[in-house]
C-alpha cells in the first residue's frame, strides 16, 4: 500500500512537472530557440518574403473571379474573359512555384536547425558527469534526443514561418472583403466570436491531452529500454507475462491520451467547418437579397463566398500552429533544462599538463560517498609507485570499484586528495588524465561495429598494425582471423555474436592498443571461462609490463604475483602486503584465500 502510494506520488510529481512545462508561449524559451535560426537568417528572410508572395497571390484569386463575372461574363465579353482566365492561370502557376520553393526552403531550414540542436544536445550529454547518468534513465534521454527535438523540427519547418503566411492571408482577405463591401464583411465576421470561443475550449482540452501523451511516451521509452536491455533476466525468471502486463498498462495509457487528442480534433475541425458554412449561408442570405435589389453585383457575392471559405482555413491552421507552438515550448523547456545541467565534475580553469606520465599514484585521507553522508570510502590512504602492480581485494561493497571511479575522476571525493605524479587530479584536464588510464571492467560493452573499430574505438591515431599487435599479444588474433571478415567482422549490439570470454579479451586488446601508463583491471577476469582465463594469464604480464597496474579482483589466483595487495573491508583499508605476507598474517585475506581454495586444504 505504501509502495503504491509512493508510486502515485512520484507519478503525480511528474505530471505536475508536465503541467508547468505546458505553457503555450514563453518569450524566454523562444528567444533561445530563435538563436538556432541565426546561421540561416538570410534564408529565413527569403522564406518570409516568399510567404508574403504566396499569401498575396492566394487572396487575389477571388477578386479576379469578381472581375471576370462583373466585367466580362455579364457583358458577354469573351475576349476579356479569356484574358482574365489567362491571368488567373498565370497567378495559379506562379503561386504554385512560390509555394514549392517556400515549402522546400522552410523544411530545409527546419532540418538544418534540428541537426545543429541535436548535435549540441548529444555533445552536452557526453560531457555530463557519471552521477547524472546514475539518476536519469536512458529512455528519458533518448526521448529528449528524438521525440522532443522532432517536435521542434515541426515548429522550425512549418510553425514560425507559416504563421506569417496565415496572418498575411487573413490580412489580405479582410482587405479585399472590406474594399468590396464593408456591410457584407461584418455579416461574414459575425461568426468570429463563436469561433474564438470554440478555439479557446479546444486549446485548453488538447493541451492536457498532449501533455499526457508526452508523459506516457517518455515513460514508455524508459520501460522499453530497460526491459529490452534486461531481456535475459526477464526470460530466466519467466517474467514475460508480468512484463507484458506492465507494458500493456503504459501502452494503454499512451493510446488513451492519443485517442483523447484525436477526439478533440474530430470535434473541433467539424465545428470550424460548420461555423464557416454558417458564415457562407449568411453571406448568401444577405448578399443574395442585396443582389436582387441591385445593390450588390453577382461577382461580389461569389467572391465573398470564396473569401469566407478561405478565411476559416488559416484560422484553423493557426489553431494547429498554436498546438505546435505549445508542444514545442514544452519540449524546448525539457531540452534546455538538460542543456543547462552543468557537469558536476569540471576541469580546472588553469589545468596543469600531465607531461610524460609516469604513473605514480597517491590517495591521501580520501573519503567518498555516492549519496550524502553514506560513505563507501573512509579516510583511505595509500601510494602506488611507477610500474608497481597493486591489487585490491575484499567483499562486495568494500569500496574497491570506488577507488577506480575516483582515480578516473568519474566522481570527486568529498575529502582528501588524489594525485598522479604528484599533481592533484582535479588540476589535470579530465581528457588528459583518462588518456593515460586504461580501464577494463567486468561489465563488457562492445559497440555494433567491426572488431577493429571496437579495439581502436575509431581512433584514427591507432593504426591497423597496432590493433593487430594488441590482439596478437592478448591471444585473440587466431580466433579473429577465422571469422569470415576477420577484423572487419561486425559484432552486433553489445557483441552478441561473440562469447563472453571473447568479448572480454577484445576489451583487453582495446586497453593495450591505447598504450596507457596506468592500467586498471576491475574484475576483468571474473566473467571468462577457464580457457580464456589461461589466455589472459599468459598475456597479463605483457599487458602490465612497464605500466602502473591496479587489479580489482575476486579471484585471488590472478593477483598472487602482485607487488602489493590491499585488503579492504567496509570502506577501510584493513591489511596491506604481498600474497605470502598476508597469508602469514592470518587475517581477512587469509580467510578469503581459504574460502576460495578450501578443497585444497581438505
Amino acid at each position: 500500500m505504501a509502495e503504491e502510494k509512493k508510486k502515485n506520488t512520484v507519478e503525480h510529481e511528474d505530471n505536475e512537472q508536465e503541467e508547468v512545462l505546458g505553457k503555450a508561449y514563453d518569450a524566454r524559451l523562444m528567444k533561445r530557440l530563435i538563436r538556432y535560426l541565426k546561421p540561416y537568417t538570410k534564408w529565413v528572410i527569403i522564406a518570409i518574403i516568399l510567404t508574403i508572395g504566396v499569401a498575396m497571390l492566394s487572396t487575389i484569386r477571388p477578386y479576379l473571379t469578381k472581375i471576370a463575372i462583373d466585367n466580362y461574363i455579364v457583358n458577354k465579353d469573351s475576349a476579356g474573359l479569356t484574358k482574365i482566365i489567362l491571368i488567373l492561370l498565370a497567378t495559379l502557376i506562379f503561386q504554385g512555384l512560390l509555394q514549392y520553393t517556400m515549402t522546400y526552403l522552410t523544411q530545409w531550414i527546419g532540418q538544418k536547425t534540428i541537426y545543429d540542436l541535436r548535435m549540441e544536445l548529444f555533445e552536452h550529454i557526453q560531457k555530463l558527469s557519471m552521477s547524472f547518468f546514475d539518476k536519469n534513465p536512458v529512455g528519458r534521454l533518448v526521448t529528449r534526443l528524438t521525440n522532443d527535438i522532432e517536435v521542434l523540427n515541426e515548429m522550425f519547418s512549418s510553425g514560425i514561418v507559416m504563421v506569417f503566411a496565415d496572418v498575411f492571408i487573413i490580412g489580405g482577405i479582410l482587405f479585399f472583403m472590406f474594399s468590396l463591401s464593408w456591410q457584407l464583411t461584418l455579416i461574414a465576421l459575425s461568426v468570429v466570436f463563436p469561433l474564438i470561443y470554440a478555439t479557446v475550449i479546444f486549446r485548453r482540452k488538447v493541451r492536457t491531452a498532449f501533455r499526457d501523451v508526452r508523459f506516457y511516451l517518455a515513460k514508455m521509452n524508459s520501460f522499453l529500454q530497460e526491459h529490452i536491455s534486461g531481456i535475459l533476466v526477464v526470460k530466466i525468471f519467466s517474467k514475460e507475462k508480468r512484463t507484458l502486463e506492465d507494458f500493456k498498462k503504459i501502452n494503454y495509457d499512451h493510446t488513451k491520451a492519443n485517442k483523447k487528442s484525436v477526439f478533440y480534433y474530430s470535434i473541433f475541425f467539424p465545428v470550424v467547418e460548420l461555423i464557416g458554412a454558417v458564415s457562407g449561408a449568411l453571406i448568401i442570405w444577405y448578399g443574395g437579397g442585396e443582389a436582387i435589389k441591385g445593390a450588390l453585383t453577382i461577382g461580389i457575392l461569389i467572391s465573398f463566398i470564396q473569401y469566407s471559405e478561405m478565411f476559416f482555413r488559416p484560422i484553423r491552421d493557426l489553431s494547429e500552429k498554436y498546438n505546435i507552438m505549445q508542444t514545442a515550448m514544452a519540449s524546448s523547456e525539457r531540452i534546455f533544462k538538460l542543456l543547462d545541467r552543468q557537469a558536476v565534475i569540471k576541469d580546472s580553469e588553469k589545468p596543469i599538463p600531465l607531461n610524460n606520465c609516469k604513473g605514480n599514484i597517491e590517495f591521501k585521507n580520501v573519503s567518498f560517498a555516492y549519496i550524502k553522508q553514506d560513505y563507501v570510502l573512509k579516510d583511505i590512504s595509500f601510494n602506488i609507485k611507477q610500474g608497481e602492480k597493486v591489487a585490491f581485494v575484499g567483499a562486495t561493497g568494500a569500496g574497491k570499484s570506488s577507488i577506480m571511479n575516483l582515480l578516473c575522476r568519474f566522481y570527486d571525493a568529498q575529502a582528501g586528495e588524489i594525485t598522479v605524479d604528484g599533481i592533484n587530479i582535479k588540476d589535470i584536464k579530465q581528457s588528459e588524465l583518462r588518456k593515460n588510464i586504461g580501464l577494463v571492467v567486468q561489465d563488457i560493452f562492445l559497440f555494433s561495429d567491426s572488431i577493429s573499430n571496437n579495439i581502436s574505438l575509431n581512433n584514427n591515431s591507432i593504426p591497423e598494425s597496432r590493433i593487430k599487435e594488441a590482439a596478437l599479444v592478448i591471444g585473440i588474433d587466431h580466433f579473429i582471423s577465422k571469422l569470415p571478415l576477420g577484423y572487419g567482422q561486425n559484432v552486433k549490439e553489445r557483441g552478441v555474436t561473440l562469447s563472453q570470454g571473447e568479448r572480454q579479451l577484445i576489451t583487453f586488446a582495446r586497453a593495450l592498443a591505447y598504450d596507457p601508463k596506468i592500467l586498471i583491471l576491475d574484475e576483468a577476469t571474473s566473467s571468462v571461462d577457464t580457457h580464456s582465463e589461461i589466455l589472459i594469464q599468459n598475456a597479463i604480464d605483457k599487458l602490465m609490463d612497464g605500466r602502473t597496474s591496479i587489479i580489482i579482483a575476486h579471484r585471488l589466483s590472478t593477483i598472487q604475483k602482485c607487488d602489493k595487495i590491499i585488503v579492504m573491508h567496509k570502506g577501510e583499508i584493513r591489511e596491506t602486503g604481498t600474497h605470502q605476507q598476508l597469508l602469514e598474517l592470518g587475517g581477512i585475506y587469509s580467510r578469503l584465500y581459504q574460502l576460495q581454495y578450501k578443497d585444497s586444504f581438505v
